[in-house]
């Protein structure tokens, strides 16, 4: 079986311009304990910065599963679909 990052190298990401991915109030991630966006995350698109004290995310490498939505414990996180042409494309379906 297949480790899950070599799953993730055989599909394709065609990116846009703009993130599809935004934390609407990054305030609330300060005082997020456990920030579960940075584990649950099946492509490990969120990381927290210690140094300049924020949630960084690399929108490119998104799956498009919508976990992230729903563990966020301050439901700051909007998700949407990438516009028309772009996101992921599934090699295995």
């Amino acid at each position: 079986m297949s480790k899950l990052d070599d799953k993730l190298f055989a599909n394709r990401y065609k990116s846009y311009k703009e993130t599809h991915l935004k934390v609407t109030d990054p305030e609330k991630c300060l005082s997020c304990k456990d920030k579960p966006c940075t584990y649950v995350c099946p492509a490990g698109v969120y990381a927290w910065n210690e140094l300049e004290n924020r949630i960084l995310t690399a929108y490119e490498g998104c799956v498009e599963c919508g976990t992230c939505r729903y563990a966020c414990t301050y439901k700051v996180i909007d998700w949407q679909n990438p516009k028309g042409g772009y996101g992921i494309q599934y090699k295995f379906g």
